[in-house]
């Protein structure tokens, strides 16, 4: 896009703030202040004898060490919960040592090295400074951390489960001692760190979790695993201008790159109010659900790293939650996405339509969906045995009036391990290594799967797919991003001609005639 002349006025107001606020945050400094201690004083007792006090000593000693191994491994539980392995490890990376690309709308961004290195992680940060990373996307040297790391979700954790995952972290992860490797560097203005303190004084609830007395313990525990480590509105909320989770749509469903996490309110139509508890809980330990969906994307990455290992109890508290989640429904779903499609077959009208050496005979989606999707899906849709490779009706990607997931499962593929079972469909975009597919032939085999299995209104054109390729569409703030920085200096050539046209004008006023 190319950069042309842009004038404040012709702004939206949210943005204008945006950049004033960014301009006026910069001047400003940060400072950190620590809290003073308070020790405790202990009462006076009456001398022990020496051997007496040699078994207390060592007795106090094994209770300390076993309270420590205790916050150790509750930590590394915790640490599954939020899923940090997912985003800070790297493909074929050591544990924790950074290097994730995260595709975010605004430019990718590349996860930090979170390992207990003290020249390259974390392994200096004292606890207070781990809790503030955490809960407040702030580094120990004060800068600010983009909000791709859920700190808008972690700031619920209470201080016991940060102190857990401080322990795990220090203790128990081995140290890399080299940094991630590639940096974040996002385009102006949204490298611009400081700008993420008006961000955060609008979007950032630092709030501790309080357990609700009038539900359930089993729902407060679903609330707080949900919304707080297993942080779910960073991708199943949609998100307004600025990027912050949009009030009253709470995990109504949000573009995610060339994805769309769906929506899991208890709506029985836009929602997964229609699915069973069994049918959540499998879907959430396996990334399967017959009849229902699937996983891919990152929440394929969530059940391979997370969500599979969870306590069942917290499993089943996760479901107990979202069905009290409040139903958002989708006009545009008029019935679920999962209640689409029967089995059919056009195959055998294929037989001999073309001859053995015929050029250019993968002209048609049944054509192509015969060549490159049947083997695996069947001939009739219904997928494979064990459902490995699920059936095509019945099925949410392909049911829903949004045709992201299945656009992006054609580009991508799906990856996912659950237990010591890899579950994969290869990808067909340009990283092929099966046989790279092009724009027109992907939306071919769209179309053709929309009708025979899914919702036949919905209809995939050429251009949908070549965006889905370079990632999805872009939000209107990234949209913006060539202007601002011409939008800002016309700003400044406006404020010295009028400071200028304010100068001449007093002056003129003191020369007497």
């Amino acid at each position: 896009m190319n950069a042309h002349s842009f004038s404040l006025k012709s702004m939206p107001p949210a943005m204008r703030k945006l950049l004033g606020g960014a301009l006026m945050l910069g001047a400003l400094l940060l400072t950190a202040s620590s809290a003073a201690q308070a020790q405790e004083q202990s009462l006076t007792k009456p001398e022990a004898p020496a051997a007496a006090n040699a078994d207390s000593g060592v007795k106090a000693g094994a209770d300390t060490a076993k309270a420590a191994t205790a916050d150790i491994e509750a930590g590394r539980y915790l640490a599954i919960a939020a899923d940090c392995m997912a985003c800070h490890t790297a493909p074929a990376g050591k544990p924790y040592a950074g290097g994730y690309a995260i595709e975010s709308p605004l430019g990718t961004i590349y996860a930090t090295n979170i390992t207990p290195s003290k020249t390259a992680g974390i392994g200096n940060y004292t606890e207070a400074q781990f809790a503030r990373a955490l809960r407040e996307g702030v580094r120990a040297d004060g800068s600010h951390l983009y909000p791709a790391m859920p700190y808008t979700s972690y700031a619920m954790l209470t201080d016991g489960d940060v102190h857990k995952l401080y322990s795990y972290f220090m203790n128990a992860v081995e140290p890399v001692n080299e940094p991630a490797s590639s940096q974040t560097r996002l385009p102006f203005p949204f490298n611009v760190r400081m700008s993420m303190l008006g961000w955060n004084a609008i979007f950032l609830d630092n709030k501790r979790f309080t357990p609700d007395a009038a539900k359930s313990q089993q729902i407060n525990r679903g609330e707080y695993l949900a919304n707080g480590l297993a942080h779910c509105s960073t991708c199943h909320t949609p998100r307004n201008f600025l990027m912050g989770e949009q009030g009253g749509a709470a995990l109504a469903g949000a573009a995610l790159g060339p994805w769309h996490a769906p929506n899991i309110t208890s709506d029985p139509v836009s929602g997964v109010g229609g699915w069973s508890d069994a049918e959540l809980v499998q879907y959430l330990k396996t990334g399967h659900a017959e009849g229902k969906g699937q996983a891919g994307g990152a929440m394929a990455e969530a059940v391979t790293n997370s969500f599979q290992h969870l306590r069942d109890d917290d499993i089943a508290a996760i479901v107990a939650y979202l069905r009290t989640v409040p139903p958002v429904r989708d006009s545009a779903q008029t019935k679920p996405a999962y209640s689409y499609g029967k089995a059919v077959s056009d195959e055998a009208g294929l037989r001999g339509m073309n001859g053995p050496n015929e050029h250019n005979s993968l002209n048609s989606g049944a054509v192509l969906f015969s060549g490159y999707c049947a083997s695996c899906h069947s001939a009739t849709g219904a997928g494979s045995s064990g459902q490995a490779y699920p059936s095509l009706f019945n099925n949410t990607a392909t049911g829903s009036h949004n045709p992201a997931n299945l656009v992006a499962a054609i580009l991508n593929g799906v990856e996912r391990k659950v237990g010591d079972k890899e579950i994969l469909m290869p990808r067909f975009d340009e990283k092929s290594y099966v046989n790279p597919l092009t724009d027109k032939q992907i939306a071919l085999i769209a179309n053709y799967v929309l009708k025979q299995y899914g919702n036949p209104d919905v209809q995939v054109s050429e251009a949908y797919v070549a965006q889905a390729r370079k990632g999805g569409e872009q939000p209107a703030l990234a949209r913006l991003q060539p202007y601002i920085l011409p939008a800002i200096a016309v700003a400044v050539v406006l404020l010295l001609l009028i400071a200028g046209a304010v100068l001449m004008v007093r002056r003129r006023r003191r020369v007497p005639f």
